[in-house]
């Protein structure tokens, strides 16, 4: 197993998320819950990141997933036999949440060489799973999925570390590539880029700095020419699910977030 101490930057955050869903499944398992995840606790035992984070910080991680593992369940009871590319996967453990509720939809996990050897060694891989090393920007890894085939492209964590050129060219190039194809990803508005910011440098990660929000999903779909399909906030079944269990702070952040839409998903159809 690759030491955490190898990864750098970007590729060194896939550790963050791996560290909440962790810490949300052992806290929070009625509002979330990993198997998988918990597995691999071993992994994150020798960094800091729990520790340098709050409690809030680790549910806006786990809700993100929250929210998408719904998303992602009703394309797949829309078209079954479909295609769910994980864009930047990291150590996402998705697929293997869905279980058999999924048993006819192909994941396709995309990301760096280095993270997806990394993956491989410590996930494996899952009958329904194909791992794709590569630029996720350069949309080879297309090659692989049936383009006419109902597709749900999911970036999670992803985007912020790029600049709106990027991503809007990525829309672009993808539209050309897919005849039938969604994309869901979660982004912040300006504010809640700082915010972010702060706390990625606070896990001691100071060389993974973010560039994209988003202040108006709707004039964001406009520019990139795709249909908004849903702009949904953050924390509408945390709050309520979570409103005996978690510490004041949390309880008024994950309400101003919502308030201030900073912080929430975005599902465009392309």
């Amino acid at each position: 197993m690759i030491a955490v101490s190898a990864f750098q930057g970007v590729a060194e955050t896939l550790f963050i998320p791996l560290t909440a869903r962790i810490y949300a499944s052992k806290r929070f398992p009625a509002y979330f819950f990993d198997a998988k995840a918990l597995e691999l606790e071993p992994a994150v035992s020798g960094t800091r990141i729990a520790e340098r984070s709050s409690e809030y910080a680790m549910v806006a991680s786990v809700a993100r997933y929250h929210n998408l593992d719904e998303m992602v369940r009703t394309f797949i009871d829309a078209h079954p036999a479909c295609s769910i590319v994980n864009l930047g996967c990291g150590l996402e453990t998705a697929c293997f949440r869905m279980g058999a509720d999924a048993k006819d939809a192909t994941f396709f996990e995309v990301d760096l060489p280095e993270v997806i050897e990394e993956r491989r060694s410590m996930l494996g891989a899952a009958e329904n799973e194909v791992l794709i090393a590569g630029d996720l920007f350069d949309l080879s890894w297309a090659e692989a999925l049936d383009a006419s085939a109902p597709t749900l492209m999911i970036a999670s964590g992803v985007f912020q570390y790029f600049h709106a050129a990027d991503v809007l060219g990525f829309i672009r190039n993808a539209q050309k590539r897919f005849t039938d194809a969604e994309l869901i990803f979660d982004a912040t508005n300006s504010t809640g880029l700082a915010y972010a910011n702060r706390y990625v440098r606070k896990t001691g990660n100071t060389a993974a700095a973010m560039h994209f929000s988003i202040d108006e999903p709707a004039a964001f779909a406009s520019e990139a020419g795709v249909r908004l399909i849903e702009h949904r906030p953050f924390y509408t079944a945390a709050r309520k699910v979570l409103a005996g269990k978690v510490n004041l702070y949390t309880r008024i952040a994950m309400a101003v977030t919502d308030r201030t839409n900073r912080a929430f998903l975005v599902h465009v159809r392309l």
